[in-house]
């Protein structure tokens, strides 16, 4: 990320990376397949950040 970017925007950009994981292998194996997919799951064309 640049430095010339608000606190702000920097702190919500970080913790929109930080949940734009996938689910761990050990969640899927531990709830048995019923939590596969990742609802907060974004790809960077296709949904942008609100502002």
């Amino acid at each position: 990320m640049a430095k010339a970017k608000p606190l702000g925007k920097k702190l919500r950009m970080g913790r929109a990376i930080k949940q734009n994981r996938r689910v761990p292998p050990w969640v899927i194996a531990k709830t048995g397949g019923r939590s596969v997919e990742n609802p907060k799951q974004r790809h960077w064309r296709r949904s942008k950040l609100k502002p």
